[in-house]
């Protein structure tokens, strides 16, 4: 299974979805989890940025928004809404993306996500090619012989074992450490929000694993 996985990104603009709008108004980052559409129409939004009073109005007087749910744990702000606007990235999903993570910067999004064997693939790519404001990025295979062992052990996300590796890599964990945050980010392409939101989640998992 990890042998026919490939790892792709896009890169999404035009999209006048909720939260890539409120990352173009306030110039705050956003990272967030895959969208859920219900049953109901409504889509449910789940997210994080820095705290930023501004985003959190910008968020609240969108008419498009409903029940804005605003917490904060490590000095970031975490969100919970619904949205009555489906986005681009439905489209994606329904092809057979699995999405990992999205990260809205001035109203575009990053959006990470895997596909499992060539004919999704080619499904994927074709409704990417047929949606306009969706360009391709990046396109790599998970390597098995790597990654398999602790993705399959942990219940990791390949994003957070490639964040992991990185981290390992550049010393980030040593002490007195060599690396920050930035460092690392920087060196697997992503900004430094998006690569402590994997982190914290990578962590959380391997915790839960080990203590219970």
């Amino acid at each position: 299974m990890i042998s026919d996985c490939l790892i792709v990104e896009f890169r999404i603009t035009g999209d006048d979805c909720p939260l890539a709008e409120a990352t173009r108004v306030t110039g705050t980052d956003i990272v967030a989890q895959p969208p859920q559409l219900r049953s109901d129409g409504n889509v449910l939004l789940q997210f994080s940025a820095s705290p930023h009073d501004e985003l959190a109005e910008t968020l609240d007087g969108d008419g498009r928004i409903r029940y804005l749910h605003r917490s904060r744990t490590e000095n970031r702000d975490n969100f919970r809404c619904l949205s009555k606007q489906p986005c681009i990235i439905h489209q994606l999903i329904s092809a057979g993306l699995l999405v990992d993570t999205i990260e809205y910067r001035a109203g575009e999004a990053l959006l990470t996500g895997a596909v499992v064997g060539r004919d999704v693939l080619d499904g994927v790519m074709e409704t990417a090619g047929e949606t306009v404001g969706v360009r391709l990025e990046r396109i790599y295979q998970l390597h098995g012989e790597d990654d398999e062992p602790v993705a399959s052990r942990w219940d990791l996300t390949p994003s957070q074992v490639e964040s992991i590796q990185y981290a390992l890599e550049l010393n980030y964990f040593t002490v007195p450490r060599e690396a920050d945050a930035s460092d690392v980010a920087d060196a697997i392409g992503i900004s430094k929000s998006a690569f402590l939101e994997r982190l914290r989640r990578a962590q959380a998992a391997l915790f839960r694993d080990l203590f219970g």
